[in-house]
């Protein structure tokens, strides 16, 4: 089985939007999820020895399963979490291709390499490779619940690991589904199980000494907390905290671009994308213009549940006093609401909200909101941009649009993130072959990419003597043998650099 079913007690799935119960799911305790993790690392085994070809070609095989499973996949995120059809379509799609890239790629970046042994080890054949760690556990999010985890699920698997997997209390039936999907193609061993249930099961899953690593996305209180449990058995942990990520606008950028690509990282999913634009810097010259095209569209967007609808609820009902509480807070320190305001909050919605001339040390500019709000500051010159979207603790991602080639990639390279996009909003999380991750407070490791498989696989270090020759660790060594290595290293090393 890829669901672990040893629980009594149940909790719901809400739709946000209705407040309708999409289903009812098992709250899995301790000795569940230490009965999957002893599945997984029989399964873990099974899928090891199954060796490159096979495990790819399975893994491809569920990107078919679930491509085709794609309108059922994306029903059931909009359910679970109230965005639109069409944005959980896009979301599955995302998934699908970074299935894919890791299936493709995995024997190609952790298989079996000759490294050059140098010379003073000419004798020796050196060989690099990288081996699965066997169990890994997966705590994913409720914002982006099949794209976010996908970037662990695939690239785990794909290094040859099996996954236990515990969704977010908010959306269980997305991982279920999975799991399903996951089953249909490889129905031998249970290489991906899920758990459900609330924080307990998820500590569960971080406490166990049979969880070989962690990968979680969530808030960096809840990032701690994992991390302690985690510590408890030296059980490392790859950790994506969210962010409070800014997008700089330079005088000569394309502004209609700019300001419907920041708008679209501001509101879309309702502002609850850990790498969507909470701040804007313009730069003076064209402040004024910006200003006035992005408070133009905001003011066309409308949050709902129908078709029509740009974005959904606020899917975990307790964000929503925090972002009334960052709104009230910024406006009462002098900033102004361009569109919306305080009275935006109309449970479970909040409708768009642009601020102005809000101080630097508002909750508003400072502490991630999670929310369809966004704060828009001028600036002088891009230094001043750049140094003020790197006055936070965060550091996850980031948007720069501007018409010169030098000044953005200056200005990327400056800002203090783990991903920079330039001239379209968050075009590296498309790009599977790009890693994923942030520093500070947005976490460390990286999911995606090569470094996203290497993050699930632990590298390995063989030599073998081919002929033999000088031994210099061997007690049995001579004066002469250690005067000519002397001389050869002197020869090759010792002399002197100039410019």
């Amino acid at each position: 089985m890829s669901v672990a079913t040893e629980s009594t007690e149940t909790f719901a799935s809400l739709n946000p939007a209705t407040g309708e119960v999409v289903a009812e799911h098992p709250v899995h305790g301790a000795d569940a999820v230490a009965q999957a993790l002893g599945r997984a690392r029989e399964a873990a085994g099974w899928w090891r020895a199954l060796g490159w070809k096979e495990r790819r070609l399975r893994l491809l095989n569920v990107k078919g399963a679930l491509t085709r499973n794609l309108n059922r996949m994306a029903e059931l995120i909009h359910q679970e979490t109230g965005k639109p059809v069409q944005d959980a379509q896009l979301e599955t799609i995302m998934a699908i291709s970074h299935l894919d890239w890791a299936a493709r790629n995995a024997r190609k970046i952790l298989g079996p390499r000759t490294v050059y042994p140098g010379l003073m080890a000419l004798n020796q054949r050196c060989e690099l490779e990288y081996q699965p760690l066997g169990v890994v556990g997966v705590i994913g999010p409720w914002n982006y619940p099949i794209f976010t985890p996908m970037g662990s699920i695939a690239y785990a698997l794909a290094a040859g690991n099996a996954v236990v997997f515990k969704p977010s209390e908010f959306t269980p039936g997305v991982g279920l589904l999975l799991a399903e999907l996951v089953e249909g193609v490889i129905p031998e061993h249970p290489v991906l199980q899920v758990v459900t249930g609330l924080g307990p099961t998820g500590a569960a899953l971080a406490s166990s000494p049979d969880v070989d690593k962690i990968a979680f996305t969530g808030s960096g209180r809840t990032a701690k907390r994992v991390m302690a449990a985690c510590a408890e058995n030296l059980t490392p942990i790859v950790a994506e905290c969210g962010g409070k990520d800014a997008c700089i606008v330079d005088s000569d950028a394309d502004l209609d671009a700019a300001a419907d690509a920041a708008l679209w990282g501001a509101m879309s999913n309702a502002g609850q994308t850990c790498i969507g634009v909470e701040r804007i810097y313009v730069l003076d010259d064209v402040y004024d213009r910006f200003l006035g095209k992005i408070t133009e569209k905001a003011k066309e967007l409308r949050p709902g549940f129908d078709r029509e609808a740009a974005y959904g609820p606020i899917t975990m009902p307790g964000q929503l006093d925090i972002i009334e509480r960052h709104i009230k807070d910024a406006l009462d320190k002098g900033g102004k609401a361009v569109v919306g305001g305080a009275e935006s909050v109309r449970k479970p919605y909040v409708e768009p909200v642009v601020l102005t001339d809000v101080p630097d040390d508002s909750s508003a500019v400072c502490e991630e909101t999670f929310g369809p709000t966004i704060t828009v500051h001028r600036v002088k010159d891009l230094d001043e941009a750049v140094e003020k979207a790197n006055r936070t603790s965060y550091g996850l991602a980031g948007t720069i649009f501007s018409g010169s080639r030098t000044r953005a990639m200056e200005a990327a390279r400056a800002m203090r993130s783990g991903m920079t996009s330039i001239n379209a909003f968050a075009a590296f999380a498309q790009v599977a072959a790009l890693p994923f991750g942030g520093v500070g407070e947005s976490g460390f490791g990286r999911i995606h990419g090569a470094d996203g498989l290497r993050e699930f696989a632990r590298p390995k270090a063989i030599t073998r003597q081919r002929f033999a020759t000088m031994n210099l660790t061997s007690f049995g060594r001579t004066e002469k043998e250690m005067a000519r290595v002397l001389g050869l290293i002197n020869m090759i090393h010792g002399r002197r650099y100039k410019r």
